[in-house]
Formats: structure tokens, C-alpha cells, sequence
């Protein structure tokens, strides 16, 4: 059982926080209200952050001293939207969220994961027709095992999980969310992912 605090309780963090307590951790989801963040994150091992990405830096970077020795686990996309409310540019351009909050948190061990496809698929992978791919960024591998472990509680069988690398490798899953705008608008809001097939 691994302690976790989820920051963001919407759709995304929701969904995460219900599926980790099924699969048995101790979970407390941190609200707006003020402090919650800051105690939820100072008693998790793992910290997931399911805040609107265009925020994130800025939440995160005030939990600084609740965050050390702690894992991230970075599922947000920051990005710029556009009149309709859909992604339509990258906040960090050349760069990450993932790597703008390990730049500022140099002692929180961050991991990117699970941004490359619309919710749903995050805790119900085997629905989807074609397995989706979970990519990993980071550059502590122990963080990455134990997000590893995590995702396989979310149904997440290891052959679907890739390790791209260190952390820089989260601008490219995270430019996969200019995607996200054009298949919804081709095919409707039906759950999909980004997937490597070979």
C-alpha cells in the first residue's frame, strides 16, 4: 500500500483517486480549500498532480518544502486554449511542464505519465480496442518503478508501459495534446489514446 495524495479533484483527479483506492492505497484528495494541498502532500509518498496544467508550476512550486524526497507523478498537459475550450498550443513550447516543475523542484523526483490520452482510458486501459501505450519521463529509476507498480493497479499491463527516458522526453508526449482537439472534433468525445504498435 503506498500513500498518495492526488491534488485536483476534477474528472481526472477523481477518477485516479477511485481507482488507486479499489486497488488498496490510502488516498486523500486535496480540494482548493487553503492548506489542503500543502497537509495532503506532507503525509503521501507519492503526490499526483491532476491540476489544470496552465496553473501547475505555479501550485506545485509553493509546495516546495511538503514536495522534497516526495514522487510527482505528472499527468497534467499545460497548454494554451482556444475559443472553443480545447488545447490549441503548448504553455512551455521547446520544453514540459514535466521539465519546468523538476527545474524548480530539483529535490521532488517527478515522472510523467498518462498524459497522452483523454481520462477515461487512464484508469480503464483494457477498454479501448487496441491497447493504448502509458509513456514514462523521468530521471530517478527507482520513481519510475514505483509509478510503474501504480499504473499496473490501473490495469496497466507492462507491455503497454514505455520508459522514453529522462525527464526531457515529456515534451514530446506532451505535444501529443495538439492531437486531442482534431480527433474529438472528427470523431467525437469517445475515449482514445496515443499507442505504439509494432
Amino acid at each position: 500500500m503506498t500513500t498518495i495524495a492526488v491534488l485536483g479533484n476534477g474528472r481526472v483527479g477523481g477518477s485516479l483517486a477511485q481507482a488507486l483506492v479499489r486497488a488498496g492505497h490510502e488516498v486523500t484528495v486535496a480540494d482548493r480549500t487553503p492548506g489542503a494541498a500543502a497537509d495532503a502532500a506532507r503525509a503521501a509518498q507519492v503526490v499526483v498532480n491532476a491540476t489544470p496544467g496552465d496553473g501547475s508550476l505555479e501550485r506545485l512550486t509553493a509546495l516546495r518544502a511538503e514536495l522534497r524526497g516526495k514522487i510527482l507523478v505528472d499527468v497534467s498537459n499545460a497548454t494554451l486554449d482556444g475559443p472553443d475550450g480545447l488545447p490549441a498550443d503548448l504553455l512551455y513550447p521547446g520544453s514540459s511542464l514535466a521539465e519546468q516543475l523538476q527545474e524548480a523542484l530539483p529535490e521532488t523526483r517527478v515522472v510523467k505519465t498518462l498524459n497522452t490520452m483523454l481520462f477515461p482510458v487512464m484508469t480503464a486501459p483494457a477498454a479501448l480496442a487496441q491497447p493504448p501505450t502509458a509513456f514514462l519521463s523521468g530521471t530517478d529509476p527507482q520513481a519510475k518503478q514505483v509509478v510503474r507498480g501504480l499504473l499496473a493497479d490501473l490495469g496497466w499491463r507492462p507491455e503497454w508501459i514505455t520508459d522514453l527516458g529522462g525527464i526531457e522526453t515529456a515534451r514530446a508526449t506532451e505535444a501529443a495534446i495538439l492531437f486531442v482537439p482534431h480527433v474529438i472534433r472528427s470523431s467525437g468525445f469517445a475515449p482514445f489514446a496515443i499507442s505504439v504498435t509494432r
